[in-house]
């Protein structure tokens, strides 16, 4: 059973010019402890999808489909202590929860307790006047109020030692500005498992990070996707990356996902033109020239009447023009959304 089921998942938003859907009609599945890449440009939607699953949408925002979430139903928990310390026992009952339709009430029980989320940026993400170790305790609080104070601290310190923060006693009495760019980025780390998740979304946690950094963040979540069974849905820009981490890859455009499979396959052998030229426009080693797709994403508010990436492809037929293609299934257990699939 899937750990995140997305079917037919769309989201709009009003604006001056009228409704725009900035996500249409997603689907997407994560197993527990599986990684699934969603890669694409600035302005493909990809954001605005994290957002939809963690209930951060912008007021007046519509969502449609379904979004299906593996939850843990019950959590009775209770301590029996001894002369040799407490023991934690419990029981847990699994179920489906919609995440469509929710109140913010009933988002509370989810957000950071069964999804969590790693921002773009910490140093906008982090309270910049709050010490990293009170943020963290906020967000245990959150979600267990009948903790006391050296429980709560205890398990701060066990998050910021999970992420690999090190000197997390000292780390933990530092503002946000006191830290490098990559012990901000494990912090957030830290706060986003705090809560027990079962599914992380990382939202291009590397982008503002050197490359040595960079590879320390993408072994750490790798790691910690493995021995916590995490469900990770990680977010970027960058195929280099998706090869890193990813068990499946889903390239989105256009608020559409356009090609998925197995990174493996979408990355050795691409189906659709669009992700070809994400491809061709990555820098490598062997080849010293970069292709750059022509044109830019279209703007939501005027959308091609067919396929989405028809004005920016060298291979378009007339066909393309006509209608928004299917996603079609294509050898090696990916499908794309071309008509030359």
């Amino acid at each position: 059973m899937d750990l995140l089921e997305v079917r037919n998942f769309g989201v709009e938003l009003p604006t001056a010019a009228g409704w725009v859907r900035p996500v249409n009609e997603v689907s997407l599945r994560i197993g527990a402890g599986e990684s699934v890449g969603l890669v694409g440009e600035s302005g493909s939607g990809k954001t605005m999808m994290a957002l939809a699953l963690m209930g951060l949408l912008p007021p007046g925002a519509r969502v449609s489909g379904e979004a299906r979430l593996e939850v843990e139903e019950a959590r009775e928990i209770k301590e029996v202590k001894e002369k040799k310390g407490a023991t934690a026992l419990g029981v847990a009952a699994t179920g489906r929860r919609s995440l469509v339709g929710l109140g913010e009430r009933e988002w509370r029980e989810v957000r950071g307790r069964e999804i969590a989320m790693v921002f773009q940026e910490p140093m906008t993400a982090l309270n910049p006047v709050m010490r990293i170790g009170a943020q963290i305790e906020e967000a245990i609080q959150a979600h267990d109020a009948t903790l006391d104070a050296r429980e709560v601290r205890r398990r701060m310190l066990e998050a910021l030692r999970r992420a690999a923060v090190p000197e997390p006693e000292a780390r933990a009495e530092q503002f946000p500005h006191q830290l490098s760019g990559g012990l901000r980025q494990r912090a957030m780390i830290a706060m986003a498992l705090a809560g027990g998740p079962r599914l992380l979304i990382a939202d291009e946690p590397t982008t503002a990070l050197d490359v040595t950094v960079q590879k320390q963040i993408l072994d750490l979540l790798d790691r910690l996707r493995r021995e916590l069974r995490l469900g990770l849905l990680f977010i970027t820009h960058d195929l280099g990356v998706v090869a890193q981490v990813a068990d499946r890859v889903a390239v989105m455009y256009a608020g559409r996902i356009v090609e998925e499979g197995p990174a493996r396959e979408v990355l050795r052998a691409p189906r659709h033109p669009y992700t070809q030229g994400l491809l061709a426009a990555s820098p490598t080693l062997e080849r010293g020239r970069l292709t750059p797709i022509p044109g830019t994403v279209p703007q939501l508010t005027a959308l091609p009447p067919g396929c989405a990436f028809e004005p920016r492809c060298a291979v378009r037929v007339a066909e393309c023009a006509r209608g928004v293609p299917e996603l079609r299934s294509a050898p090696s257990g990916h499908a794309a959304r071309c008509i030359l699939v």
